[in-house]
Order: C-alpha cells, then structure tokens, then sequence
C-alpha cells in the first residue's frame, strides 16, 4: 500500500502523545462486564456514548509538540484522515450535503475526551460527543501480537472503520441506534443494534479502500491482512479467545464472517447505498 500517494489532513490531527493520564478508562453504564471485556481488545465506536453511558468531559488541549517529517507513525495516519476526509467529502457532495471534518487525537496511555477518560486498553474509538476519533497507535502493535492483523492497509482500516462511525453520526443513524438500544427489551436485541452499525462502518471503510485503490496501488496482500484483521475481531473469535464458548446474543460488532462481508461488500463496489446493514433481517447480515 502507497500510503505516501495520499494528501494529508491539513492540520486535523491533535497529537498528544507523551503526556497521557495516568490509567483511566470510559465510563461505561448500562452494558455488561463482558462486553466491557470484548470492547477492550478491539476497536468500535465508543460504548458509553452510543449506550448513553458516557461520561462529558472537557476536551484536552493539544500537546503543542510538532511532528517531524521523520515522524512516519503520525505521517501515516495524517494521510489515512487526509484521504478519509478527501473521499467523504467528495460522497457527500455528490449528494449535496457539507461533510463536517472529524479531529484525530494521538495519544498515548490515556486522555480526556467528550465521552470521559479513555485509555489505550479501549483500543481506537469514535466519540460522538466531540466528533472526535481516538487512537493510541500501540493499538497497531497489539494488531500484530494479541489480533493476528497487522501490515498499512489493516492500520487504515482501523482508522477508515472509526471515520464510518463518524459519517454514522454526521447522517444520524447513531443517533436513531441509540434510541432503539434505549427502547429494546432485552439486551440482546440492543445488541443487535450494535452489530449492524459495526457492520456498516467496516462497510463504509470497504468504500473508502475502494475509492483509493489507484492512489494506493492496494494489491491482493493488502486486501488478506485486512480481511485477516476483521476475522480476528470477530465477535466469535474473540469470546472463544476470551471465554471458551461462543454466546451470539452478545455479540456487539459482529461475527468474523459478518465483519469480513461488510468490509469486502464496501471494497468491491465503493457504494456506501450497498452498506445498509438495518433493512436485512438480522440472520442475513
């Protein structure tokens, strides 16, 4: 992947890595300890915003510290923003709307955010409250040696996948999950909400893949270390990995199959209309 090829994001990114909190998570009500569980290995919007449970916070200040050129952790996820920002822009356009630009914050070990103290245990999240997408990138070494993912094109899925979240929230569709979690009966029709807006970000980062590819010359070994990203952070992998047993009521972002679908659906046609995860009955996702 020539990730190099790609415009940065002009100024979107907040870097504050080195001066982190100490500890600290989100402040999560109203879901269980095992999903708490789940969503600390993997990346997804964030629990207590979308659930409600999110505690406000006032956004920290920027650090101030200047990336260097040589900096090529920072350069890569400016130009993964920069193109998400290039191409949603352009999507939006098309269909007469203003795409609002989402903040990237680098951190690392922790940070304040519109959804409450998040740390790097959460793994990269999207909170709604500030618009804000958060990432400690040692996420991409816990990728490598705890998820079996790794390589450029599955970091930029990481980050494309929270960018979904954002455009979620820019089309309201966040807002009207969250209302029908609130109003479900049980938890594992909450749930289900939850699975088919995680489907649909791994979609809309199958379209933002899609619309780069002849910037990126992403080949068919890009493509496998993406697949084999979302394969790891299948729901079912993860709860066999964590619990020993698979319980698909409590799945929250989807089973390993599901998540590869929707990325490769997304991939192949770079339509965000062939993302719509909410009009399929829910054993066809």
């Amino acid at each position: 992947m020539d990730w190099k090829n790609l415009p940065g994001s002009g100024g979107g990114i907040d870097d504050r890595r080195g001066g982190g909190l100490p500890g600290g998570g989100i402040a999560v009500g109203g879901v269980g300890g095992l999903i708490i569980a789940l969503i600390a290995m993997f990346f997804g919007v964030d629990p207590g915003a979308i659930l409600g449970g999110g505690q406000q916070s006032a956004p920290q200040t920027q650090s101030g510290n200047a990336p260097s050129a040589n900096d090529e952790e920072y350069q890569f996820v400016d130009r993964i923003l920069g193109s998400t920002n290039q191409v949603w822009g352009q999507v939006f356009q098309e269909a007469g709307r203003t795409y609002t630009k989402p903040p990237l914050v680098l951190y690392t070990r922790g940070t304040n955010s519109g959804c409450g103290q998040a740390s790097s245990a959460v793994g990269p999240f999207y909170c709604p409250a500030d618009n804000g997408i958060y990432l400690d990138t040692s996420f991409f070494a816990t990728m490598q040696q705890r998820l079996g993912g790794g390589g450029d094109f599955a970091y930029a899925y990481v980050i494309a996948h929270e960018v979904g979240h954002h455009i979620q929230n820019e089309l309201g569709i966040a807002d009207q999950v969250n209302r029908r979690q609130r109003s479900a009966r049980t938890e594992a029709e909450a749930n289900s909400y939850g699975v088919r807006l995680e489907l649909q970000a791994d979609c809309f980062a199958g379209v933002w893949g899609n619309r780069t590819r002849e910037q990126t010359n992403i080949t068919q070994a890009d493509v496998q270390e993406a697949v084999r990203t979302a394969e790891a952070i299948g729901d079912d992998n993860l709860q066999r990995q964590s619990q020993g047993r698979v319980v698909p009521d409590a799945f929250t972002h989807g089973s390993s199959q599901q998540r590869v679908k929707w990325f490769m659906t997304g991939l192949r046609s770079g339509n965000p209309n062939d993302c719509d995860t909410f009009s399929l009955p829910y054993n066809q996702l």
